[in-house]
């Protein structure tokens, strides 16, 4: 089990009520699963909705399942962002 953080911008931030917080998991899936449990509610919908930077590299159509996570590794939850 990888320990790090969970990083949540914008909408994501404000739907989990912070700006990070600690997560235990050897998958992105298993990471997130964690945090729609932490906090039901707008954070499971947004998450549908978001890309996700794992260590600095975007995730893009992965399967969440596949994409193993690094002891002291960081996620990046990014909601859609307006403008360009």
């Amino acid at each position: 089990m990888a320990a790090g953080t969970i990083r949540y911008w914008a909408a994501a931030k404000s739907a989990a009520g912070t700006a990070e917080e600690p997560y235990e998991a050897e998958t992105l899936a298993e990471a997130l699963d964690a945090a729609r449990l932490r906090h039901p509610g707008e954070l499971v919908r947004v998450l549908q909705r978001c890309s996700f930077l794992v260590d600095g590299d975007p995730v893009g159509t992965r399967g969440h399942e596949t994409v193993r996570l690094a002891e002291g590794g960081t996620v990046e939850v990014l909601p859609p962002f307006a403008g360009g």
